[in-house]
């Protein structure tokens, strides 16, 4: 069993962490509050809709729904393209190339569990790529709540 704190491939050879320098940069980008996940924000506001932003999800510690419509149980996640393995955008980078790909595995391992877990406990999910046009993610929010997509 790996040492606490640590990947579960650290001890392998050809698996290297980040140098320091890389991991401080990847640590910098924002983690909630993007850019796409504002946008939607407004326009949802904007459409007359109320909602929840970082709601724990239940039973699954440090996990949150970045949009949550609590009365209708929809949680809306805003994936990025890198971090979450969008099919058309998403890449690994070519140093550390194993570790980067454990790495993004795991986010999508999780990304699975925490859909699979939330529609277990009646929740309609619903993912979003960050390169989605706003209009269009905020009308797949409106069909899945079967509200009018006012604008």
């Amino acid at each position: 069993m790996p040492a606490l704190g640590r990947h579960p491939d650290a001890a392998r050879p050809e698996i290297v962490r980040p140098s320091r320098d890389v991991s401080e940069r990847m640590s910098r980008h924002p983690r909630k509050d993007t850019a796409p996940e504002m946008e939607l924000r407004r326009t949802l506001h904007s459409r007359g809709l109320r909602y929840r932003v970082h709601v724990p999800v239940p039973g699954m510690a440090r996990r949150k729904i970045d949009i949550a419509f609590l009365g209708p149980k929809l949680a809306v996640f805003v994936d990025g393209c890198f971090w979450h393995g969008c099919p058309r955008h998403g890449m690994l980078p070519r140093n550390n190339r194993e570790w980067w790909r454990l790495k993004l595995d795991g986010n999508q391992r999780r990304d699975r569990e925490t859909t699979q877990h939330l529609m277990n406990h009646g929740w309609n999910v619903l993912r979003l790529w960050c390169h989605e046009s706003t209009s269009d993610a905020a009308d797949k929010v409106c069909d899945r709540l079967g509200v009018s997509q006012v604008r």
